[in-house]
């Protein structure tokens, strides 16, 4: 269950990401549930689980993902490929999950899927711990909260000037 009451509008220090963070994450974007779409409106990226920091628990994150634009259909000379994102990794306890997941939702409407594009994760730090839901309804409205706590903590300076780093769109060799 989740607590009742206000939650705060941004995640970690106004001054910068502290120790452990940032973290990185990579792999190849991998089919999930069908969940985040089709049922909550929230499309995600999963990704395997394997490299995940392990200091990383189950729980709410943010950060910035890196993805090749032109893999899933949003090249523009607007983007660069750069997104904000919110990340779960955990179990899942409203949908009782027997496999512990990694799924991104990418804060970015794109045009199609792209499974099977790498995809570099920035953890800029953590928002919550994962909770069971009385429903969907209640779920729905926390992801929408970790979006907007994501987007504004983003915004800040130390954390904003992080979306430059080199290793958000340092792709793997292509064969």
């Amino acid at each position: 269950m989740r607590p009742t009451g206000p939650r705060p509008d941004t995640a970690g220090p106004d001054s910068g990401p502290e120790a452990p963070y940032p973290a990185k994450l990579s792999g190849e974007v991998i089919k999930g549930f069908g969940r985040g779409s089709k049922e909550l409106g929230i499309p995600t990226a999963n990704i395997p689980t394997e490299g995940l920091p392990t200091f990383i628990e189950s729980g709410i994150y943010y950060g910035w993902a890196g993805l090749k634009t032109q893999e899933c259909g949003s090249a523009s000379d607007k983007e660069d490929g750069i997104f904000p994102m919110v990340m779960s990794v955990g179990w899942n306890p409203f949908y009782k999950n027997e496999v512990r997941s990694v799924e991104v939702h990418i804060i970015h409407k794109f045009p199609q899927d792209f499974y099977g594009s790498h995809m570099n994760l920035l953890i800029m730090g953590y928002i919550r711990p994962e909770f069971d839901y009385v429903s969907k309804d209640a779920l729905i409205e926390d992801i929408n909260k970790d979006i907007d706590i994501a987007l504004k903590s983003l915004e800040r300076t130390p954390y904003a000037d992080m979306r430059k780093d080199s290793y958000l769109l340092s792709f793997p060799e292509e064969n």
